[in-house]
């Protein structure tokens, strides 16, 4: 948990990295990417958690300001890409300027439960992690190579020495 802005700020500024190289690879063609007929694409999925993260923090007292044009998904990768960078800089900031520590351990009720700003923070991390594992599955799919976020991809298993998945 975070004790810390500084804490919550080094684990924000590591994920965003992360979640800004997934979206990097990615190409125009790839958006339209969806699991089934019916489900989102690969783009709305990013638009979403992307253009959510100012609502989700401004739902908590953060002032931020919301993302331009929020409801249309782009039909740019680069679009998407460099708004989430945008954002999540821009989160960082208000976060930094706006909260303190004794904040972090200040509760609110966050969607039916009692939850210390710190834990509502991570449920914002853990938000954006959750659909950049369906940006994953959905850019293999979509014929592209994934970021290895966690570990290597299988394509560069064998710079490792891997020949075959590992059970």
């Amino acid at each position: 948990m975070y004790i810390t802005i500084s804490d919550f700020l080094n684990e924000w500024n590591r994920e965003a990295m992360l979640t800004q190289k997934v979206l990097d690879g990615l190409t125009d063609d790839s958006l339209q990417q969806q699991v089934y007929p019916e489900g989102r694409t690969l783009g709305r999925i990013a638009w979403h958690f992307t253009t959510n993260i100012p609502d989700y923090l401004s739902h908590f007292g953060l002032k931020m300001e919301k993302a331009e044009n929020g409801e249309n998904v782009p039909a740019s990768a680069k679009e998407i890409a460099d708004t989430f960078k945008k954002l999540s800089e821009e989160a960082a900031q208000a976060i930094q300027q706006q909260w303190t520590e004794d904040t972090l351990s200040q509760t609110q009720n966050s969607f039916g439960r009692e939850e210390t700003n710190a834990q509502i923070l991570m449920g914002l991390i853990k938000h954006i992690v959750h659909h950049r594992g369906q940006l994953t599955i959905l850019i293999r799919q979509a014929g592209l190579k994934p970021f290895g976020v966690y570990g290597p991809p299988k394509e560069d298993w064998v710079h490792l020495g891997v020949n075959t998945p590992p059970l």
